[in-house]
């Protein structure tokens, strides 16, 4: 991927988000049940690989699903950024730390249940007690930090000269050569010593397409 195309890419992600937020009242909402569902009230919501989890066992209700499956479909997306991203340059010691945090950040099981968005991000806020902060605290401030990481990447990489900014090629893997089969081998010489000796018997040059007179024995007419 270019430049433009990861950053028209970021852009639909961010998009994406702007919706999700949207329904953030019901994105809790519906932790809230699932937690209740899976008798995991103490622990607050600590990965997204917790949240795969409820989604697949302890959700039973379509709204609350349908919420829960579009942030971990972001959450998706912005990991398949990560690797994007990797192929546009070879990077640098800031980039490539901006992008290795984006990556712990998305990955199932990274601890999330202490980050916090802080300004200008007001999603922490919107939840309505510090016992909500607790637990949702994490996850809603996840896709926030993630996304600010990687636009912070972006503007780094559009400071580094053009001729940094090349493609990363992966060379493809080498084939495995494999030998052809002894049985295979005897096959093919059987095949070619029958093509020679039908071209020997074959007709050439001015014989071609003429037939032999029957032979006569010498000195006497029939």
């Amino acid at each position: 991927m270019s430049m433009n195309e990861v950053k028209e890419s970021l852009r639909g992600v961010e998009q994406k988000y702007k919706l999700f937020q949207q329904q953030q009242f019901t994105f809790i909402t519906a932790l809230e049940h699932c937690r209740e569902n899976a008798h995991d009230k103490i622990r607050p919501i600590s990965s997204i690989g917790q949240v795969q989890s409820y989604v697949e066992h302890h959700c039973y209700n379509s709204t609350e699903r349908r919420v829960l499956l579009m942030f971990l479909d972001i959450c998706s997306e912005l990991s398949k950024l990560c690797q994007h991203f990797e192929a546009v340059h070879a990077g640098t010691p800031v980039t490539n730390n901006l992008l290795e945090k984006c990556k712990a950040l998305v990955s199932q099981s990274n601890d999330l249940s202490s980050l916090r968005a802080r300004y200008p991000h007001d999603v922490v806020n919107h939840l309505s007690c510090d016992e909500a902060r607790n637990h949702y605290g994490g996850v809603v401030s996840l896709i926030p930090l993630v996304l600010d990481a990687m636009k912070e990447w972006i503007a780094h990489s559009e400071k580094l000269p053009r001729k940094a900014l090349q493609p990363v090629s992966v060379p493809p893997a080498p084939q495995k050569a494999t030998g052809a089969p002894e049985h295979s081998l005897a096959g093919l010489r059987k095949l070619k010593c029958r093509q020679l000796l039908k071209d020997s018997l074959r007709p050439r040059g001015r014989d071609k397409g003429r037939s032999k007179p029957p032979w006569r024995p010498p000195g006497r007419n029939l």
